[in-house]
């Protein structure tokens, strides 16, 4: 599933396109995706200026005077910018209609992704209850040092918990505990609020980096120029069950915490 920096990645492919400009109309080739379309849609968007285009943890939102398009890509779905005279691939469901002639068109093979309205001066029930962003000021270590007291739960279920932090995936919460040297295992609460200051700092590095390297290629991504990420050829851990680790050599372990895939270094991390 596309994570933080890749959907970061898509926003900026897409603000300058976007941003600026009219929708015309709105084309659902479908009633629904993982959930339904918004019957009227084309209603609520023809003629609306397109105000700016953001991000809130996975979910895109394309902002209008009177409220936004959610897009969420779900597994494999991407967005492109094309020609309005483009000819249609299997899997293109959604087209929105500029007023340059070119469509924002929304394909999505496995149909787990999401498009859907909020009204302007509301908040959706999707984006309710969610964390702050993790490359804002708002999120520090001391942050989750201080969410993390009296927590039994292992450190990456706190930093992949989406009340907790936004957007620190799989990918991203294996790679900043290890550059951190903290076992993905370790009790939250039993963390000092030194390492939650490292890990805070390792994590906004990691999707920082990530972001400027185009995000992390797994299965379907495509960034909105059709070209892959390339975050994932530097990899320190993830994926990478039984291989020599980068720092020591020894060979990575394997468990799962909350239902994922966790990789780390027994040495390395404690």
């Amino acid at each position: 599933m596309p994570e933080l920096p890749e959907v970061e990645t898509t926003r900026r492919g897409l603000a300058p396109h976007l941003e600026g400009r009219r929708i015309h109309g709105v084309i659902a080739r479908r009633a629904n995706l993982r959930w339904p379309i918004p019957t009227d849609l084309h209603e609520l968007l023809a003629g609306q200026p397109v105000l700016a285009v953001r991000r809130r943890a996975k979910y895109l939102l394309i902002d209008v005077p009177t409220g936004s398009v959610i897009v969420h890509l779900g597994m494999s779905g991407s967005l492109r910018v094309l020609p309005g005279d483009t000819p249609l691939r299997a899997h293109d469901h959604v087209d929105f209609c500029l007023d340059n002639g070119q469509v924002l068109r929304l394909n999505d093979p496995r149909r787990f992704g999401a498009v859907l309205w909020q009204l302007a001066g509301t908040t959706h029930e999707l984006l309710a209850g969610l964390g702050p962003e993790p490359l804002s000021d708002a999120f520090d270590g001391d942050y989750l040092y201080q969410r993390s007291r009296g927590r039994k739960a292992a450190v990456k279920a706190l930093v992949m918990d989406q009340a907790v932090v936004v957007g620190v995936g799989n990918i991203y919460a294996a790679e900043s505990l290890y550059l951190a040297g903290i076992s993905p295992l370790r009790p939250a609460g039993s963390i000092s609020r030194e390492r939650y200051r490292r890990l805070g700092e390792r994590i906004k590095q990691v999707l920082d980096y990530s972001i400027q390297r185009g995000g992390t290629t797994l299965r379907d991504f495509i960034s909105p120029d059709g070209l892959p990420g390339y975050f994932e050829q530097e990899l320190h851990v993830y994926g990478r069950e039984g291989e020599p680790c980068k720092g020591c050599g020894r060979a990575l372990k394997h468990a799962t915490i909350g239902q994922r895939a966790t990789v780390w270094c027994g040495h390395c991390q404690r």
